[in-house]
């Protein structure tokens, strides 16, 4: 009798993300930390939990493609360590007993996960910078739900549902905090929560603080608040909130410079600073609408010359001139649009980060976290990537690299002994390479072959 057998699965690269997560032992971190009180009858929550993990890797935009993404793949279901799949409803009713406490322990397991693999955690920060990208986008859900309400939803006037806000260790395309708030919550009320928070997960004392950058947009941009991130010793690159005051301020320019790259915008120093109590430079932006008028914005930043040009990913001049500063400074800034805007672009299309609503806040909060864990995750496994696949945003990794096709076989415990994947597939011999850095010194073979 064979001890061994094997499983085709549509997702045989998903399952080797299943062997690493296991033989790093990630998921034991929330096993040992998590607990949800509810009477187990086939599968334990944490194993319901699991199992949505693994939906959410696997492309599942809502609970209900548990069902036919993950329940009918026992190869799949195996690497990660599970021997079925949970129904999908009793999944959602698993996430319904889901309390505060049960969020708290999450994001205590999550934070303990970070400070293991991530590369945010382990920065050098006597050789460079960390940079953090803080912002809030809309949680679209609807009206019934706890925390709901109207509040500002981009592009979706009179819109409802609640609001993430996120801190990016943005050189490492990491989460290190999200939040969820209710639907009316907005930066400006949330920002120093979400650094303080940042400051645990990151262990950011004195020293470590003054080479952390905070790139805001104009919701964190209130004079309390600038106040605050200069006091605690931050960088900071911070667009100012009172458009009042950015009008005020941008007044005192005395020479506006046109900027080759968006028609219509120009920036120019401000000569009369506003005066946080601390030392600024500040520069404004001035933008022409189409009714003729002027819209004006100003950045405040405490960045030597020498973060300017680092963080524009320009080469750093012996002796730069004010208007090549001036450059450095707004491109600086327009790159965050590459940082927390982007990964947060990459939860909603890749992971379905809006598409999964629960009535009860602390259950939207765990599929929140598991998000977060799950864009973390590929994080971490893309370092280890070929060019061909490290350039891939979330969009693509779901949903073309973890959705090789390939044989699995496994013995007669159910562990994983060889992946074989479709050789045909433009990015198997690729994956190949970077589980196999993953799992440098495991002993489980990895092969290419014709199915």
């Amino acid at each position: 009798m064979s001890t061994q057998y094997t499983k085709f699965s549509g997702r045989a690269s998903l399952a080797g993300i299943g062997f690493w997560m296991r033989y790093v032992k990630i998921w034991a971190v929330v096993e040992e930390q998590v607990e949800i009180k509810q009477k187990t009858m086939h599968h334990t929550p944490l194993d319901k939990l699991l199992d949505a993990l693994i939906n959410i890797l696997g492309g599942g935009q809502g609970m209900c493609e548990v069902n036919t993404r993950v329940k009918p793949d026992k190869g799949l279901q195996q690497a990660f360590g599970r021997t079925d799949c949970a129904d999908q409803s009793t999944i959602s009713t698993t996430l319904n007993r889901c309390t505060s406490e049960t969020v708290s322990q999450l994001r205590a397991a999550l934070n303990q996960i970070y400070q293991t693999y991530s590369q945010g955690y382990g920065h050098n920060y006597e050789v460079s910078y960390q940079l953090l990208d803080v912002d809030m986008t809309g949680m679209p859900a609807g009206r019934q739900g706890e925390g709901v309400s109207k509040g500002y939803f981009a592009g979706q006037k009179n819109k409802r549902g609640r609001q993430l806000g996120r801190v990016i260790a943005s050189h490492y395309d990491e989460i290190v905090v999200d939040r969820l708030y209710d639907g009316k919550r907005q930066l400006d009320r949330s920002l120093q929560e979400l650094v303080r928070t940042a400051e645990k997960v990151l262990d950011l004392r004195v020293k470590q603080r003054r080479q952390t950058v905070l790139r805001v947009d104009a919701g964190g941009g209130r004079d309390a608040d600038v106040n605050w991130m200069l006091k605690r010793g931050y960088q900071v690159l911070v667009k100012v909130k009172n458009h009042w005051r950015a009008a005020k301020l941008a007044g005192t320019v005395t020479a506006w410079y046109p900027d080759p790259k968006v028609a219509g915008r120009e920036v120019g120093w401000v000569q009369a600073c506003h005066d946080y109590g601390y030392p600024t430079r500040q520069l404004a932006i001035r933008k022409l609408k189409r009714n003729g008028k002027w819209s004006y914005h100003v950045l405040v930043f405490n960045l030597s010359d020498a973060t300017l040009f680092d963080l524009a990913r320009q080469a750093q001049l012996p002796d730069p001139t004010s208007d090549q500063i001036l450059w450095a400074a707004l491109t600086a800034y327009d790159l965050r649009g590459g940082g927390v805007e982007t990964a947060i672009k990459g939860s909603k299309q890749g992971l379905g980060l809006t598409k999964r609503n629960k009535q009860q806040f602390a259950a939207q909060e765990i599929l929140v976290l598991l998000a977060q864990l799950a864009y973390n995750l590929i994080s971490w496994f893309r370092r280890n990537a070929p060019p061909q696949l490290s350039a891939f945003g979330m969009v693509r990794m779901v949903r073309d690299v973890f959705h090789i096709p390939g044989q699995l076989e496994l013995d007669a415990q159910g562990r994983l002994l060889q992946i074989s994947l479709h050789a045909q597939h433009p990015f198997a011999s690729p994956f190949i390479k970077a589980l196999s850095s993953a799992l440098a010194g495991r002993n489980l073979y990895r092969n290419l072959c014709q199915i």
